[in-house]
């Protein structure tokens, strides 16, 4: 059941949270292509995973779609003015791959690539960083018809989609993240069938994770080379905290089976050059393989520039299933475990203080690479008061608390340079359609029209105390 952020002992929430980040901490929102462009048939783009999947029935919440979504494609100049008016540094959006690549392969669209120029534009005009993401899960249907991500020959597609990305905005955007967070397309996409494609394949999505890192790898590869100038590059990942629901030699297990599959098997990879061993036998164990050929983990460990970190929840884990058993099907029980906790509109318990340990975990696990929140934030049943404002009180408290924790972090030593809010405004949540609500930013969907609400406001304050505390 979702209940509101309880208050009573927590304290009102401060615009000053902002003052314990240096001058320059880097301050964002954030979104994605198909849960805000539309226009999703215009201009030569042709269909996705998520245009193809959100039209079977009962996939998305109402028979939701993106076709229309928050009308970006055609309300951007007023978007963008909106963001500039938020005192926001950068803006993290993507790439619709099937609006510059129709199909996933050949020819770039120009009139696809016109969108992003004047995008770009406009933000550079307004003086906002453009932060690029390649991928947010909007697979040309046509890649996913010849095998999608379970196919080898997709990293090579997306590598070659990298380049014409490259070569069209590479003269003015200098910060690229290739992937955002692979285990949803890998494992919602391909396992569970939660979503896009919906297949439901245990063996398929463990292919998905290998052919999305070596994507990763290759295409990493193909910005550097064909960029006129410097660049960062990095991969944005969702790396729950996960904790043994108790200290038993079980619960303590099945944490680690957890973060195995949900964090390492992407980080290790990554940054060292090789997948966990502890992973590798549990997919063994279950007979799977991760499809490694020679040079692969060379590729996949390009350096990294940054790793994007989206965080909203920490998960707590049991080694045993109601009844007490430690295996079920042959297979060593990995159970979430619900601490009772606030939670937010989606049902994921509130756990700031995981994020710290989560931010300190990876600057120990993985040093020398810098840190960026990259999505923080949450959905609440937010209500439009008689005088049109959106008095979000839940959500400004979740704001506070989480960048008070990434401040936390900092202060233990975590290289975290920048903090991105999920999500600039509401859209279209997945799975979820348009039932549930991110934005700091509200969004009427009968008529368009946007309304910053008290988070939002909130948000903007923040930026402004940290730079006057600075002495910007």
């Amino acid at each position: 059941m979702t209940t509101s952020l309880d208050r009573s002992s927590a304290p009102e929430p401060r615009a000053d949270v902002g003052s314990r980040f240096p001058t320059d901490f880097l301050w964002g929102v954030a979104t994605s292509a198909y849960q805000i462009e539309g226009a999703a048939f215009e201009d030569g783009r042709t269909a996705s995973i998520w245009d193809t999947f959100s039209r079977v029935p009962g996939a998305t919440f109402g028979g939701h779609n993106g076709d229309t979504a928050c009308d970006h494609y055609h309300r951007m100049p007023e978007d963008v003015d909106l963001i500039a008016g938020l005192g926001v540094d950068s803006y993290r959006f993507s790439l619709s791959w099937p609006r510059i690549q129709p199909g996933g392969k050949g020819a770039a669209n120009a009139r696809g690539l016109a969108f992003y120029d004047r995008l770009v534009d406009r933000l550079l005009a307004r003086g906002v960083l453009p932060w690029v993401t390649l991928y947010h899960w909007d697979l040309p249907q046509e890649l996913e018809d010849a095998g999608g991500w379970p196919a080898r020959d997709t990293a090579h597609r997306f590598a070659d989609y990298a380049e014409i990305a490259m070569n069209a905005l590479g003269d003015r955007v200098s910060w690229w993240t290739t992937l955002n967070e692979p285990w949803c397309s890998a494992v919602l996409g391909y396992e569970t069938g939660r979503h896009a494609p919906g297949r439901q394949d245990f063996g398929d999505s463990m292919s998905a994770v290998h052919h999305l890192l070596l994507g990763h790898g290759l295409a990493s590869q193909r910005l550097r080379e064909t960029a006129p100038g410097p660049i960062q590059v990095g991969i944005t990942l969702n790396t729950a905290h996960a904790v043994p629901a108790t200290e038993s030699a079980a619960d303590r297990a099945a944490a680690r089976r957890a973060d195995g599959l949900g964090t390492r098997v992407y980080t290790d990879p990554l940054v060292h050059g090789s997948y966990p061993l502890d992973v590798v036998d549990d997919l063994a164990a279950r007979g799977v393989h991760l499809p490694v050929q020679d040079g692969d983990l060379a590729v996949i460990a390009q350096p990294l520039d940054f790793l994007g970190v989206n965080y909203y929840t920490s998960h707590y884990f049991s080694g045993t299933d109601e009844d007490g058993r430690e295996e079920v099907d042959g297979l060593p029980v990995v159970r979430q475990v619900f601490q009772g906790l606030p939670v937010t509109a989606m049902d994921w318990e509130i756990t700031p203080y995981g994020f710290t340990e989560l931010l300190v975990r990876l600057g120990r696990d993985y040093p020398g690479v810098p840190l960026y929140v990259t999505e923080n934030g949450a959905a609440f049943d937010d209500e439009v008061g008689p005088d049109g404002e959106v008095d979000d009180a839940d959500r400004t408290a979740y704001f506070t608390e989480h960048l008070a924790a990434v401040a936390d972090a900092r202060e233990a030593g975590a290289d975290i340079r920048g903090y991105f809010a999920w999500s600039l405004m509401d859209n279209f949540e997945w799975s979820y359609g348009y039932d549930k609500r991110f934005g700091i930013v509200h969004v009427d969907y009968e008529t368009q029209a946007r309304t910053v609400k008290r988070s939002g406001r909130w948000f903007a304050d923040a930026i402004l105390r940290n730079r006057e505390a600075q002495g910007d």
